[in-house]
Order: structure tokens, then C-alpha cells, then sequence
């Protein structure tokens, strides 16, 4: 499915953001990237996406090497983006416009009903709030079905009652899609619920420090041992690396 090898970025400034990532993500698997600042987990994002060249290595999609944007990656940024002068069902349907007129309609209405916004698709972006055009841009990376979703803290800006809701309508349309998932977040809780595999990245530079995989079944419960239990390694884990990331800047 998702190959990536020995992937490496490095700025012009000469800021070494990723070093030899390394990663297998199979179809229909949701893999979660944690780590402090500066371990490059939204630059592997975006090195994926096609918005950034590497430095070193390559990443692969079906076989297919990944040099620029593709169609079946979709990716969904920590702020919505909405385009301001079109309506709800426009924004959500602007990668279908290949698509015969019914169609397209019918997608935009499935998934602005599995997000919870039935009838909004009249709607500007001016009258939506926040969670609610969040939940735009997820139907918008959504609707075009594509094999690799790719996520960058989308519900980081989120308040903790409105991220908990937009969560569960994301694992609950992955369940339904089958759509493999690449997320990037701080958020420990929501790495623990949301994915098969844990990646905890180690900074300067970003490399992998070690990987969880995670065998509760779905949905998970945010208040339960298990759950506290993971969240707990993985913590413990995030400061070991960051400790060590901070010996090996300095050496």
C-alpha cells in the first residue's frame, strides 16, 4: 500500500527536519505519528502530499512513486481552508467536478449526513463555526474517496468536547470507508483512540524512536484502564525521546 523508504528532508537553511523515515502502512490501517516539536512529523506530511521534495528516499503508493500531488492522497490541514465565496456543497465537491452533475451531488449529500450536517450544503463558510467547518474539511478529504487520508492536527484548534465529537465521526466513517489514515497529532488520548499503530518520533532531527501497535478494539473507551494504561507508555516514551534527542543535538 503506503511504502515509504529512508525518507530525509533537509532546508536550504540547513534545518535537518527528517532523517531516514522508514514506514509501512497497509490498506485500511490507521496509523498515528506523536512527537514534540521539531521531530518533522507535519514535514513526512508534507514530503507524502506531494508539497515538499525530499532530500533522500522516496515513498510509494501501490508501487507508484510519489513525486507530486496525487489523487489518492487527501489531505487535511489543521485549519479548514474553506473557500469563502462558495457554499458548503462547493467547497466539499470541488475535486468532483468531473464528475456527472448526480453524482456528485449524491456524494456531497452522504457525507455531509455521516459528519452530522445534513442540509448545511446551501450554507456560506461565514455562518459555520468552527467545529462545524472542521468537519467541512473533513468531508471535503473525504468525498473524493481516496486511499491515503493524511491529517495534520486537525482537531488541535478544537475545544475538548468538540474534538472528542469530531473524532468519533471520523473513526466511525474510516469503519464505514475502510480508508487508510495517516495522523499526525500532540494529542496522546486521541493517538490511543484512534489508531492501530502508535509512531513516536524523536527531534533534531525527526527520526523514529520507537513503535506501539495497539490490539483494543473499536471504539475505545477514553476513560478506561487500557486506554490510561497506553496513554501512560506513551508518555513515558515522549519524554524519553525528547531527552534523547536533546543528548544527541548537543553532542
Amino acid at each position: 500500500m503506503l511504502e515509504i523508504r529512508n525518507l530525509s528532508k533537509i532546508y536550504p537553511n540547513g534545518i535537518h527536519a527528517l532523517d531516514n523515515f522508514s514506514l509501512d502502512v497497509g490498506v485500511g490501517e490507521s496509523v498515528a505519528i506523536i512527537g514534540g516539536s521539531g521531530c518533522g512529523k507535519s514535514t513526512l506530511l508534507r514530503l507524502l502530499s506531494g508539497l515538499e521534495t525530499p532530500s533522500r528516499g522516496e515513498s510509494r503508493l501501490d508501487g507508484r512513486v510519489l513525486r507530486e500531488p496525487d489523487a489518492q492522497l487527501n489531505m487535511v490541514f489543521q485549519e479548514p481552508r474553506l473557500l469563502p465565496w462558495l457554499t458548503v456543497a462547493d467547497n466539499i465537491g470541488f475535486g468532483l467536478r468531473h464528475l456527472p452533475s448526480a453524482e456528485r451531488r449524491a456524494r456531497i449529500d452522504n457525507v455531509l449526513e455521516a459528519i452530522g450536517l445534513a442540509n448545511y450544503g446551501p450554507r456560506w463558510v461565514k455562518e459555520l463555526s468552527g467545529g462545524q467547518a472542521q468537519r467541512v474539511a473533513l468531508a471535503r478529504g473525504l468525498v473524493t474517496r481516496p486511499a491515503v487520508l493524511l491529517l495534520d492536527e486537525p482537531f488541535s484548534a478544537l475545544d475538548a468536547m468538540t474534538r472528542t465529537e469530531l473524532q468519533d465521526h471520523l473513526l466511525g466513517l474510516w469503519n464505514s470507508q475502510q480508508t487508510t489514515m495517516l495522523l499526525v497529532t500532540h494529542d496522546i488520548e486521541e493517538a490511543a483512540v484512534m489508531a492501530d499503530r502508535i509512531i513516536v518520533m524523536q527531534p533534531f532531527p525527526g527520526r523514529i524512536f520507537e513503535e506501539v501497535r495497539v490490539d483494543l478494539p473499536y471504539p475505545r473507551d477514553r476513560t478506561s484502564g487500557e486506554v490510561s494504561d497506553l496513554k501512560r507508555h506513551l508518555s513515558n516514551l515522549l519524554t524519553r525521546s525528547l531527552s534523547e534527542g536533546r543528548k544527541l543535538n548537543r553532542a
